[in-house]
């Protein structure tokens, strides 16, 4: 994805391991997508990667990328 691409939240997923899941899901479709560790989630492991994170996509893929998600 180039860095002036609008990226949009998908979802939220619980941890790391979720989120992988959701974007090998995304990626099966073509839809690329990037993860992020939420505010919240930053906290939650003494400083090592984990909680919840975010799913983003593309603006112009967040319908079927939400479509995806909620039908898994």
């Amino acid at each position: 994805m180039s860095s002036g691409t609008e990226l949009l939240r998908v979802t939220l997923a619980a941890n790391p391991a979720e989120a992988e899941a959701i974007r090998g899901l995304l990626r099966t479709e073509g839809i690329e997508s990037v993860q992020r560790q939420t505010d919240f989630g930053a906290g939650t492991m003494d400083g090592f990667s984990g909680g919840q994170q975010e799913i983003l996509v593309r603006a112009e893929d967040l319908e079927q990328a939400r479509a995806l998600v909620e039908s898994d």
